[in-house]
């Protein structure tokens, strides 16, 4: 059988990650890997994390923190940057969406498909917002009403995976699973293998004071 594995934000924290798929026993040929996002830029090995990612055939889609790392990175060329450069802000599946930070209420997935350059911003960003999508001017402290997460505004018949909100951590909702359980903060790595509606985690980088 196929297991489709999800993987929080990884942020260049290559051996933890190498650590999580020990944990889930993850085989390349029979497994996909799906990383929810923020792959690069504050830990310690980016460059290495890219490079496994590559390996494995990984199927990410783009955070906030990726986009930051294309755009620095921007006169440089190569395979890692090219492959970053062409993954997509959300992924659809049969019974699961897979997007970076989250969605707006109002958005059908024939909105997903056709995402314009505000709807990345917002996709690989938003955290609080209110029934009609308009986020707070900031998110910390938490903004309270008619502000709330957003995924207590998402009325779609298919699971959200995410990542993006370490603060709030693992969230196991039936409308969604929130991944970013602050591994580049020393938190952990978490991963949730969806065929079977399990989260596997380990610890997250040590080297952060």
């Amino acid at each position: 059988m196929t297991r489709r594995i999800f993987v929080g934000d990884i942020q260049g924290c290559r051996e933890p990650l190498e650590r999580l798929l020990q944990a889930v026993q993850f085989e390349l040929g029979r497994d996909r890997l799906l990383p929810v996002g923020d792959l690069v830029n504050k830990g310690p090995d980016s460059p290495g994390t890219l490079d496994l990612l590559m390996q494995l055939r990984a199927e990410p889609v783009l955070g906030n923190h990726d986009l930051h790392w294309l755009g620095k990175h921007k006169g440089e060329k190569g395979p890692r940057r090219d492959w970053l450069a062409a993954l997509p802000i959300v992924r659809i599946f049969d019974d699961v969406i897979m997007v970076h930070a989250g969605l707006h209420p109002r958005w059908d997935e024939e909105r997903l498909r056709n995402l314009s350059a505000a709807d990345r911003n917002y996709a690989v960003n938003v955290r609080y917002c209110d029934a009609d999508g308009r986020q707070p001017d900031r998110d910390w402290p938490p903004p309270g009403p008619p502000f709330r997460p957003w995924d207590d505004f998402y009325r779609g018949s298919k699971r959200v995976v995410f990542g993006h909100w370490a603060r709030r951590g693992l969230v196991v909702r039936p409308q969604c699973v929130g991944l970013d359980t602050g591994c580049v903060y020393g938190g952990k790595l978490s991963a949730w293998i969806a065929e079977e509606d399990r989260v596997v985690q380990v610890d997250g980088w040590a080297g952060r004071d």
